[in-house]
């Protein structure tokens, strides 16, 4: 006799318990700046993943795997001109400096942001974008082991907020939103 509780079937678009998917909530989002998400390769099955989310909704977004020891991450990209960093520290560019062409989000823990910014070179020469803390009250579902940490759902539409205007961010926000008022009606759990 087995005690194992068999999960529920997942959403295979955005991964969410079916009884909570968002697809049907999916903005489709238009941005000037290019959003380009490295995700780290551990980040990929994980249930709480809204990097998969953001790129779904954006229209101008790609998605890179870092750590597949079957698809190398194609670094090219990284040196286009006008790429930029979203990072918590480091050196902002000077204030008369063109906003970024292309943004590089990384997606996973802050573990493995860091050890991406030390094992990506060309990620340690981008200038950075760096964000304020999410405002008190905002809904999360977990809280943030860095001061300054937020889901990559959230980062993303901040950055947005940021480079574009909070009208063009609010169908981000709105999701990220929706998101974490399901799980938390649902008593849903995410690892």
């Amino acid at each position: 006799m087995s005690s194992r509780v068999t999960p529920p079937p997942r959403c295979p678009r955005c991964n969410l318990p079916q009884q909570l998917c968002l697809c049907a909530e999916l903005p489709r989002v238009e941005t000037r700046t290019r959003i380009l998400l490295v995700q780290h390769l551990m980040e990929i099955g994980k249930k709480s993943n809204t990097g998969r989310l953001a790129v779904q909704a954006l229209v101008n977004a790609r998605l890179l795997t870092h750590g597949s020891p079957h698809e190398p991450l194609d670094s090219a990209v990284l040196r286009e001109p006008g790429t930029w960093l979203l990072y918590p520290d480091g050196t902002p560019p000077p204030p008369d400096t063109p906003p970024p062409r292309q943004l590089v989000v990384l997606d996973g823990s802050w573990s493995q942001a860091r050890k991406m910014t030390q094992r990506i070179p060309e990620l340690r020469a981008l200038p950075r974008l760096t964000l304020p803390p999410l405002a008190p009250g905002t809904l999360r579902l977990r809280d943030p082991s860095h001061p300054t940490g937020m889901s990559t759902l959230d980062a993303i539409a901040h950055a947005v907020a940021l480079l574009e205007g909070p009208e063009v961010a609010a169908p981000l926000e709105r999701l990220a939103e929706l998101r974490v008022r399901r799980i938390a009606e649902c008593g849903t759990l995410m690892g």
